[in-house]
């Protein structure tokens, strides 16, 4: 004989599981703020730079190409040049200026070593600004 009596409390049981809704909730909303705010965070700096009277740098109007091929042979341009010639033909199409960039590019069975021979010739004549060219892979891996 049992008597079961209402004691006027809360018909519910008690559920003792953590209520993951709510934090789902206030996670989504901080991650929209921070994919707003984050860009906004990288503010430029505004700087009132000064005024240059310097001229931009003019684009060589016909570049200097030299070439190795793959027999050791060195161009310059579409002419065929010594190694020992190399400085000297340099000049005379630079008109001695030392400045000036020139675009080296050699054929893929070069050895290493003896595009370091060639760079150290450039080196030896005095042109140290050199412009390595290779062919552009677009999505190649």
């Amino acid at each position: 004989m049992g008597l079961h009596l209402n004691e006027g409390g809360d018909d519910l049981a008690e559920n003792h599981e953590i209520n993951v809704t709510p934090f789902i909730d206030v996670m989504l909303v901080l991650l929209i703020i921070f994919m707003v705010a984050a860009p906004l965070a990288t503010v430029d700096i505004k700087v009132d730079l000064p005024a240059s009277t310097a001229k931009p740098a003019p684009r060589p109007e016909k570049p200097i190409f030299l070439s190795v091929k793959a027999d050791q042979s060195l161009y310059l341009g579409d002419n065929k040049v010594a190694r020992e010639q190399l400085g000297a033909v340099l000049d005379a199409k630079t008109k001695g200026k030392k400045d000036t960039t020139i675009f080296f590019q050699a054929d893929k069975g070069v050895d290493y070593g003896d595009l370091m021979e060639v760079m150290n010739v450039l080196r030896g004549a005095g042109y140290l600004k050199v412009g390595l060219v290779g062919l552009e892979t677009v999505g190649k891996k």
